[in-house]
């Protein structure tokens, strides 16, 4: 590895500067891929061109005309350019050594958007090469003090001194005719073609998922190599008695599932995925029961507090009338309460312990432990997944998701799970009816959270989220909102607050004296988004719903419905962006999750699909895992068959693929490699 210090025209200073896009030797900054491309390729001609618009033109400097003073605040260079079907003006703001570069009576390529009128068109600041370059422009991601030519002329420069050895077995580039590695990082970064960019992205791409992919499949199949805690079949029909409904079929088969993994010699690795509402954590519930008659304890792992309180409050109700001590691990219990837990839970005392991610940390041991049970998954990488594994004897791995997966993402993010789905709701469930409407109707929807209060039921209104320019914090936002609603409409019912700062223990009070029926209406921050229960509440009025996720307004609508009552969703937002609109349109829809996380990974993208990239994966630098669905397919099957030939990527064939996935896993040790 070549430090980047000592490449030419680099040095020190624009080290320190290339250190911040953590690019610190010349084989990373090659590997510092474009975000975006300036298209030169199809250039209009200047009686083409329409105001408003961002394009290329191919046009001659005609004159160029200096400002009166340089050293004014708003220095204004122009140009005028012609190409024979009309004249344009282009305008450079304050750029006097760009402006040099000019030359008259030469011929360019501009790229810049269209301004003024018919009469006296002008192009703003444009970027410009020589005609002969034309092509695809990169633009590089930048940080302040680098300029996107200047990274542009250091990937050259790196370019010409860097070796680029191939990374893919030649038997597999010619299968999926790839283009040689070296051939692909030159045209990713100067491709002279939209067709030369597509190639070298497809290869780029292919590398990387097919790396990701055998990877986490070595890791599913290492997990495998060590001796889980092996349970005998005992009998938990006592769980399914004391029931007072009939589990679904669908909720049966995944604790079949759970029972039969946790039976052989290695260590489950299993993902229950199922809407919200579907009833997973009866299916988690009936794992531990089950753990815990073969004499072994079970630890839960929460997002959140509140969430964790939930899970104590569910899995208590079920498992201790039958002799198992479910206890919590709580932010509000003293350090004194804090030790005698982790104590009892230490010795064996403890059945099933509930808590936060403080289960992770080394202070929290369960030498017993022979079940882990992580909660919405999506937010727990592999690298916490495999923390997790190190508390008792290698336990068994039940990861619980309420945020539906499309297949193919599903192929590379849960690619070390096994994956059951839960696809049915349980008896006597309503669809929530959901409503999209702007704040017109607002005194309408306040009436109709009245009129259900008044015949017994309850509600929620999640509140605005607030960008407020002070920097408003979230508890300001929402005890400012909640102060409006009950000094106002809502000031005859007994309502309560809920958000993310709040102390434990007063979470703990509002949401008991919510379930309780104490307080009929809560006003929330998206705190409730997961896990909250309480059948009763009937209406949710989602406020400013332009700005969550559609998979968020999926989870927070997930809150109503869970009772035998029609329920009700209501989004409230005054945006006019078609974005908005086809956001609304899929939610008033459907309720099937699996199809809002299709259209969610559609309009989103992958990069923000969990709201802040927390795959829990490394970090894909081309591959996008929407745009790509089709190669990911390829992959995981070619990955299948790889893997059948040589389980270990151990022979000299798959030298080079073994290689790649050592790199890709082994940095920093963040996920146990070795």
């Amino acid at each position: 590895m070549s430090e980047i210090t000592y490449l030419k025209g680099v040095g020190p200073k624009r080290a320190e500067l290339y250190k911040k896009l953590g690019v610190e030797t010349v084989e990373q900054l090659v590997g510092l891929y474009p975000r975006d491309y300036v298209d030169f390729t199809h250039p209009k001609t200047i009686a083409q061109v329409q105001i408003g618009e961002v394009c290329a033109l191919r046009a001659f400097v005609k004159k160029k005309t200096a400002p009166f003073s340089e050293y004014a605040k708003m220095a204004l260079y122009k140009a005028e350019l012609t190409d024979g079907t009309g004249n344009i003006t282009a305008v450079f703001f304050n750029a006097k050594y760009t402006f040099a570069k000019l030359e008259e009576d030469h011929e360019y390529l501009f790229y810049g958007k269209i301004s003024g009128d018919p009469v006296r068109m002008q192009i703003g600041s444009p970027l410009f090469v020589d005609t002969s370059q034309g092509g695809l422009m990169p633009k590089y991601p930048l940080t302040a003090g680098l300029t996107n030519n200047m990274v542009s002329a250091n990937v050259k420069t790196a370019l010409s001194v860097v070796k680029l050895p191939e990374t893919l077995p030649e038997g597999l580039i010619s299968r999926m005719e790839l283009l040689p590695r070296e051939q692909a990082v030159r045209q990713i970064h100067f491709p002279r073609s939209r067709e030369e960019y597509t190639e070298a992205r497809r290869r780029l791409v292919f590398e990387e998922l097919i790396t990701l992919k055998l990877g986490l499949s070595l890791m599913k199949r290492r997990g495998r190599e060590r001796t889980g805690a092996v349970m005998q079949s005992v009998d938990i029909s006592e769980l399914w008695e004391r029931l007072p409904f009939t589990p679904t079929n669908a909720q049966l088969k995944a604790v079949s599932d759970c029972i039969r993994d946790m039976q052989r010699e290695f260590p489950m690795n299993r993902l229950i995925q199922g809407d919200v509402g579907s009833g997973k954590t009866l299916v988690a519930a009936a794992a531990a029961y089950f753990c815990c008659k073969n004499g072994y304890s079970v630890l839960v792992m929460a997002p959140t507090e509140v969430l964790a309180q939930q899970h104590y409050s569910t899995f208590s109700g079920l498992l201790e009338p039958l002799g198992i001590r479910v206890e919590e691990l709580s932010g509000s219990l003293t350090p004194k309460q804090k030790a005698q837990v982790r104590a009892r839970a230490e010795s064996g005392e403890t059945g099933v312990l509930i808590g936060t991610q403080a289960l992770i940390q080394k202070s929290s041991v369960m030498k017993n432990a022979g079940l882990v049970i992580v909660d919405e998954q999506h937010r727990f990488g592999v690298a916490q997944r495999a923390a997790l594994a190190e508390k008792g004897a290698a336990p068994h791995i039940l990861a619980m998701s309420a945020t539906p997966i499309p297949r193919t993402l599903a192929l590379i993010v849960y690619g070390d799970l096994e994956v059951s789905v839960i696809n049915e709701m349980p008896k006597g469930r309503l669809p929530v009816l959901t409503y999209a409407v702007d704040s017109s109707f607002r005194r309408r929807v306040y009436n109709f959270i009245k009129k259900h209060i008044a015949a017994g039921r309850q509600a929620y209104i999640v509140c605005p989220l607030v960008e407020d320019p002070e920097g408003k914090s979230e508890k300001a936002s929402a005890i400012e909102y909640y102060d409006t609603l009950v000094n106002g409409e809502f000031r005859d019912i007994p309502t309560g607050l809920l958000y993310g700062k709040m102390k434990q223990a007063d979470k703990e009070c509002v949401m008991a004296q919510f379930k309780s029926g104490k307080l009929r209406l809560l006003v929330s921050t998206t705190v409730i988004e997961v896990g909250i229960d309480v059948p009763n509440a009937v209406v949710m009025l989602i406020e400013n719903a332009e700005q969550f996720g559609l998979s968020q307004l999926h989870q927070l609508r997930g809150r109503v419905g869970r009772g035998s009552e029609q329920s009700y969703c209501i989004l409230m937002s005054d945006s006019k962006s078609e974005y908005t609109k086809a956001r609304a349109d899929v939610m008033v829809r459907t309720t099937d999750g699996f199809e809002i996380a299709r259209e969610d990974l559609k309009l989103r993208g992958p990069g923000n699909f969990f709201g802040r990239q927390q795959h829990g994966l490394p970090p894909l630098k081309v591959a996008d895992l929407a745009d790509d669905a089709d190669i990911l397919e390829d992959v995981d099957s070619i990955a299948g068959e790889i893997l059948r030939a040589d389980p270990e990527l151990a022979s000299d064939k798959s030298r080079l693929l073994r290689e790649g996935v050592d790199r890709l896993f082994g940095q920093n040790g963040e996920y146990g490699w070795n």
